[in-house]
């Protein structure tokens, strides 16, 4: 399951509590020793996480308290630090303070939440007064933050396109996925992922749920999915070759972005023309034709053409 939200709320560890102790004859006096420190909680970004999954069944996270203290003026142990992967890319605010943390790439570690400090053992409370104090401190709470995490961007490279335009079985062509694919509409209901290979490097490519005319008002898959699209660095426009009005098909995918974000028809775009094994050169000139006036380049590809599968990853 793709996520790409998530509330937590997040609990760093409680101090130990000082213990109540005394030696034992023929020695006198207290002895109790302090309790540990609860556990400090950090956000670290990797790129093995792709999803905040996770978090739908992890909402509540609390760290480790530190031990209570011992006889013989012995120290509670602290707790281990509790440090929680998020994917590389997210944000996380504070719901609280709107305090912003951002990860822009692997292996930032941010320290979110201190954990309580320990209370100190009867022995820190010796005084000529008072020689055999039978009282010790509890420990004080870890800090406790309400969070919004959400990932910033899911793909460098985003299908985008009418259902059934193609769009998954590319996307299992280019890469290691193995999304779904039916034809029907909305076979995709939440963003699939892969890995594409480009020489030396490799990127992630993001199979967009389909968008319908009226997406940008809530109609279809609805405004869930144009958000993705925020998401992605650059566009690929799959348009099949079996549409009677690719012109109108391009509109209208354009329109709703443009109601959703304007912002949105300013990103890097290119037009795959899928499909193209299923017409002939004369058509599929004539389809590039009135595809024109976008502006964009046009690719024509088909997952039975290795030839046009390995040109595409050229160009990409």
């Amino acid at each position: 399951m793709f996520v790409d939200e998530a509330e937590i709320e997040v609990v760093a560890g409680h101090g130990g509590a000082g213990r109540v102790s005394f030696y034992k004859p023929p020695l006198r006096g207290p002895d109790g020793g302090n309790g540990g420190k609860g556990a400090d909680i950090y956000l670290q970004s990797t790129d093995s996480l792709s999803t905040l999954e996770y978090f739908l069944s992890h909402a509540d996270i609390k760290a480790p308290n530190g031990d209570m203290g011992g006889p013989k003026r012995s120290s509670g142990k602290d707790a281990i630090d509790l440090v929680i992967k998020i994917p590389t890319y997210s944000e996380v605010t504070d719901l609280e303070n709107g305090e912003v943390f951002e990860f822009p790439k692997p292996g930032i570690k941010i320290l979110i939440n201190r954990g309580g400090k320990g209370g100190k053992g009867n022995f820190e409370f010796k005084s000529s007064r008072n020689t055999t104090p039978e009282y010790a401190q509890p420990g004080l709470n870890g800090e406790t933050r309400r969070l919004k995490l959400e990932i910033k961007l899911i793909a460098q490279i985003g299908l985008i396109g009418l259902p059934n335009s193609g769009k998954s079985s590319l996307l299992n062509e280019l890469t290691n996925a193995q999304a779904r694919i039916g034809n029907y509409p909305f076979t995709t209901l939440e963003p699939n992922l892969g890995v594409v290979k480009l020489g030396p490097r490799t990127k992630v490519i993001a199979d967009i749920p389909g968008i319908i005319e009226g997406a940008a008002e809530g109609k279809g898959l609805g405004l869930k999915f144009l958000k993705h699209i925020e998401k992605v660095e650059t566009l690929l426009h799959c348009i099949t070759c079996e549409s009677e009005d690719p012109l109108g098909d391009y509109k209208t995918i354009q329109n709703e972005m443009k109601e959703f974000n304007p912002k949105l028809n300013d990103k890097s775009e290119v037009i795959l023309l899928t499909k193209s094994d299923l017409v002939y050169d004369e058509d599929l000139k004539d389809i590039k034709k009135k595809l024109k006036k976008t502006g964009r380049k046009i690719i024509p590809v088909s997952v039975y053409n290795l030839d046009s599968i390995e040109s595409l990853i050229k160009e990409l």
